[in-house]
């Protein structure tokens, strides 16, 4: 499966995938030996993550702009993790079914994902299948999270530019995004640009520019930088600025010595990060998951604290 992942078959690359996404103990096992195999693989990609409030044209955004980003002949894959259902943890959404031309390009390569109740709905393995399009040679990673909320936190630690996209509106629009969210975006982009809405679009993006001047300065960021600007992704308005914004913010972070800190510190985050799941996983198993359960009654009966039987658990079953 690498020698076909490294020459860019892309049955190869969705059946890696798929085996990243496996909660089997044996997949996983093959996974991270195939992983570690790539790694230092391919090439680095420009990861993108992007977010957005439901209705406001991810999707079309998507299309959009990666069709625009194969005109220019870069390759570009999209991660869309779609909302995943509380019975049968299937996805609802179906983004591929919605990004119609892109899905039949030959140089993009859509990976729908259900969030299988991750935080925030960013599949656990979303970084794993970054990994993998690194290595089937992709030049751009659009990693798309669902709605607002605390998956972008995550999807900060995975990508290289972050991006939020909201639709034109008033005051009570502005007030309504959480100030975490607009620390984190590199770039706010109004979309919706057109028709009747484009002097609100214009407006509201003016009021998401003063609110970025209220921020204090990132030393990761040049002058002029986190910036709103308005898009049309119906009318393919403002896409080429956006990128343009994108490579000036990268190529400045990649002088300046930014590129590489950032990178590094996100290998360490996703490190300790499956140091935490792994824990959590083996407190899952069997004799583990008995004691947790008989110790979780006791404090559904009122006979020990939540805090008290915690450390209990812990020092029975992590002690060294």
């Amino acid at each position: 499966m690498r020698d076909k992942i490294l020459k860019q078959d892309r049955r190869a690359l969705a059946r890696a995938i798929t085996l990243v996404e496996s909660g089997r103990e044996d997949h996983r096992a093959q996974a991270s030996e195939l992983l570690e195999s790539l790694r230092g693989a391919g090439k680095q990609a420009l990861r993108v993550g992007l977010s957005g409030t439901p209705g406001v044209g991810k999707s079309t955004f998507i299309e959009s702009f990666g069709m625009m980003l194969t005109e220019k002949g870069l390759r570009v894959a999209v991660l869309a993790v779609d909302p995943s259902s509380a019975r049968s943890g299937g996805s609802i959404l179906g983004d591929k079914t919605r990004m119609e031309h892109l899905s039949r390009n030959p140089n993009a390569f859509i990976r729908p994902s259900p969030s299988q109740s991750h935080l925030g709905g960013v599949a656990r393995r979303t970084r794993e299948a970054v990994a993998l399009c690194e290595a089937a040679g992709f030049d751009v990673i659009l990693i798309e999270t669902v709605g607002v909320g605390q998956s972008e936190t995550v999807v900060a630690e995975m990508s290289d530019l972050f991006l939020l996209l909201l639709a034109p509106a008033g005051g009570d629009e502005l007030q309504g995004v959480k100030r975490g969210i607009m620390e984190m975006a590199d770039i706010i982009l109004v979309n919706k640009a057109d028709g009747d809405l484009k002097t609100t679009a214009m407006r509201t993006c003016a009021d998401y520019a003063g609110a970025l001047r209220l921020l204090r300065k990132r030393p990761q960021d040049p002058q002029g930088f986190p910036k709103a600007m308005t898009v049309s992704a119906l009318e393919e308005n403002g896409l080429e600025t956006a990128w343009d914004e994108m490579t000036t913010l990268v190529e400045w972070r990649r002088e300046n010595g930014h590129w590489d800190a950032r990178r590094a510190a996100q290998a360490r985050f996703w490190f300790e990060e499956e140091v935490r799941q792994g824990l959590l996983a083996k407190l899952r198993q069997s004799p583990a998951r008995e004691t947790m359960a008989a110790i979780a009654l006791e404090v559904e009966n009122g006979e020990t604290t939540p805090s008290r039987a915690a450390r209990r658990m812990l020092e029975e079953h992590l002690a060294s």
